[in-house]
């Protein structure tokens, strides 16, 4: 069996919430694309992530369905794994191109582009209360990232994330693509409240980039 890290990513400044990860730290240990599609689908996480070359931080992300070219959440929690290994990275580089890294105090950032994420929809609702009342999923087709402002003011936004391919995952805990693209289309710094009880932290950056940042924590045996 594949060593493996379990990891909860984005999570709540008390620890609760998290989306569950999968890290196997030594890809060369299945370096076929159909075994690590196989052990995505196996293990039923939103994303599991395989890190093939630790010097350069060369990755690869698995949905269990499809290959992704950039995730958030994979990405902020295996900078926060090796890290935690005493192997900080200054860079990650996942198919879609190079991802700094950064850390302060217990969050983890990491720094992609918003043409990066793959094709989903962001679908803005009057209320909180409006998105907390969605099925899971709603009905329709393509990945559906549905929010409202929870205070507009402070940035602060509900959101909840919906992939909607036929892989067995309802429902996206949190999101950190998504949080990303959201991000770019409003043009602002966001604090979003995710899911069950998760926090995902975004950034501008002059240079176009943005970050995303959040709290992680190793899963519970």
């Amino acid at each position: 069996m594949t060593d493996l890290d379990v990891l909860r990513v984005f999570c709540g400044p008390d620890g609760a919430g998290g989306n569950a990860l999968g890290v196997v730290r030594d890809g060369a240990a299945l370096p076929g694309a159909d075994a690590r599609a196989a052990l995505a689908a196996e293990l039923g996480f939103s994303e599991t992530v395989f890190l093939d070359d630790a010097v350069r931080g060369t990755v690869d992300i698995h949905t269990p369905g499809v290959r992704l070219p950039f995730a958030g959440h994979p990405l902020v929690g295996l900078a926060w794994l090796l890290r935690s290994l005493g192997r900080p990275p200054r860079t990650l580089r996942p198919p879609a191109g190079e991802v700094a890294v950064g850390f302060e105090g217990d969050v983890t950032w990491v720094r992609g582009r918003a043409e990066w994420v793959t094709a989903r929809t962001t679908r803005r609702y009057a209320s909180v209360a409006e998105v907390d009342a969605l099925p899971a999923p709603p009905p329709g087709e393509g990945w559906l990232y549905a929010w409202a402002w929870q205070d507009e003011a402070a940035g602060v936004v509900r959101a909840r994330g919906f992939p909607r391919r036929g892989a067995g995952v309802a429902e996206d805990e949190a999101t950190g693509a998504a949080a990303m693209l959201l991000t770019h289309e409003l043009g602002r710094p966001l604090d979003i409240r995710q899911g069950t009880g998760s926090r995902i932290l975004t950034r501008t950056h002059s240079d176009g980039t943005i970050a995303v940042g959040g709290r992680v924590r190793r899963a519970a045996p």
